[in-house]
């Protein structure tokens, strides 16, 4: 029995990139838990974060060509996984807006989550400390573990998660701002 050759990335992607189905699947396999993780914490549905991977995974086939080899291949792939998790949650995010004002009569006070939009949350982020920001992206947005931030960033696991949690409490803070100007406009 023959032993299958483990293609560095680099052969991996040319070979991707020349159209060889076996690396295209290869590649797909080799990175799909971690963005299927990434995916499952945000959607509910097992169904949806599969649909939200597969999109991310045609854009990695059909942009594959511009991968540079200037930084990680696994982290370009999550930017484009996390794109279109983005654009899924952009798309509903519109028709949920579209059916609460079909039920305005109803009694409802509005928070500050209500009037921001993803862009606006991820702007406030930039707010943060630096190396709290680092962790609070890597974490939620990137969703790495504590263990793996830790080794990546250089810092212990107790760190990692300290980092979180003060990114987590500036950014209430920094929503619970916006309310209040929203609110005194308003």
């Amino acid at each position: 029995m023959f032993k299958k050759k483990v293609l560095s990335e680099k052969e991996l992607v040319e070979a991707c990139v020349a159209n060889d189905r076996r690396a295209q699947e290869e590649l797909f396999r080799r990175f799909f838990p971690t963005m299927m993780r990434m995916c499952m914490r945000y959607a509910d549905d097992r169904d949806v974060a599969m649909e939200i991977v597969n999109t991310g995974f045609l854009r990695v086939f059909k942009k594959l060509h511009t991968f540079s080899f200037s930084g990680s291949l696994e982290g370009w792939i999550r930017r484009l996984v996390f794109h279109s998790l983005s654009d899924h949650f952009k798309k509903q995010t519109r028709s949920v807006h579209f059916l609460s004002i079909e039920d305005r009569d109803a009694p409802h006070e509005s928070t500050a989550l209500d009037q921001l939009f993803w862009e606006d949350i991820i702007k406030l982020v930039d707010y943060l400390p630096a190396a709290s920001k680092e962790v609070f992206w890597l974490y939620a947005i990137e969703g790495y573990s504590h263990a793996e931030i830790a080794e990546r960033v250089n810092i212990s696991v107790g760190t990692s998660k300290w980092h979180l949690s003060n990114a987590r409490n500036k950014l209430k803070k920094l929503v619970q701002q916006v309310n209040n100007r929203t609110n005194y406009a308003g």
